[in-house]
């Protein structure tokens, strides 16, 4: 009886102690390794109540003061070991936190970011923006040809970034640029057609209109303006649009 009444007052001690913690209750089985670490603490209460029953067969014989001073060097020794089953505990969960935090930073970093470009507010991956910098800074250096190419990549890589629109129309200027009229006025047109409530569509459209201008298409050119007038009446290129119409009749 006395051995049974041992075991159940140390084991409830023991639980009580690690799981009264502050930070034993929050999280505590979010990850593996907490799991791990309840899982681990159970296994080494089974091994005290293990060393009592030993404990209290070896002392049956023995006086009753000889079993409590016993009993008492052995609680001594339980009581140490809960200390550092809850250091352990709290550690773990210390870390499991620490973890955590880092993850969410991590993950923040790679979140879309909200910006304003050409006046709208859109949403940039977190390595669009340098990509997209990278590639401009290389059309006004002069290489356009570079430039094409990194704005091609840009746009298949990241076809959703809020600077796609930005991105396409860049890339109709760096074919104009190289004399590819043909390929400059079919990225323009991408801008109008997949962008149009986008502030470049309008500009785009006057892009297309040189590009026909160089093809010698006169037709062409000027329907490219006078689209741009009827879908973008208010915007500076509109002014530009009515002064070559006026040149074109």
């Amino acid at each position: 009886m006395m051995r049974t009444f041992f075991k159940a007052t140390m084991t409830a001690a023991m639980l009580a102690a690690v799981f009264s913690a502050p930070t034993a209750r929050a999280g505590l089985f979010d990850d593996d390794e907490a799991r791990r670490a309840i899982l681990d603490i159970r296994s080494k209460i089974d091994a005290v109540n293990a060393r009592v029953d030993t404990k209290a067969d070896k002392t049956s014989s023995l006086s009753l003061s000889d079993q409590n001073e016993h009993l008492n060097q052995e609680i001594a020794k339980l009581r140490g070991q809960i200390e550092v089953l809850t250091n352990e505990l709290a550690n773990t969960q210390q870390r499991q936190k620490d973890f955590y935090v880092d993850l969410d930073t991590r993950l923040r970093k790679l979140e879309p970011q909200k910006v304003s470009v050409d006046g709208q507010e859109v949403s940039i991956g977190a390595n669009d923006q340098k990509a997209y910098d990278a590639a401009l800074a290389t059309f006004k250096a002069g290489d356009y040809k570079t430039a094409a190419t990194a704005f091609s990549n840009f746009i298949r890589s990241s076809p959703d970034s809020g600077l796609a629109p930005s991105a396409q129309y860049w890339l109709g200027n760096a074919y104009y640029a190289l004399r590819d009229y043909k390929n400059a006025i079919a990225a323009q047109q991408v801008v109008v057609t997949k962008y149009a409530d986008n502030p470049k569509a309008a500009d785009a459209l006057l892009n297309i209109s040189s590009s026909y201008t160089e093809l010698k298409n006169k037709p062409q050119s000027k329907r490219a303006l006078e689209q741009l007038l009827s879908q973008y009446p208010n915007t500076p290129a509109a002014q530009t649009a009515k002064e070559r119409l006026s040149t074109l009749k």
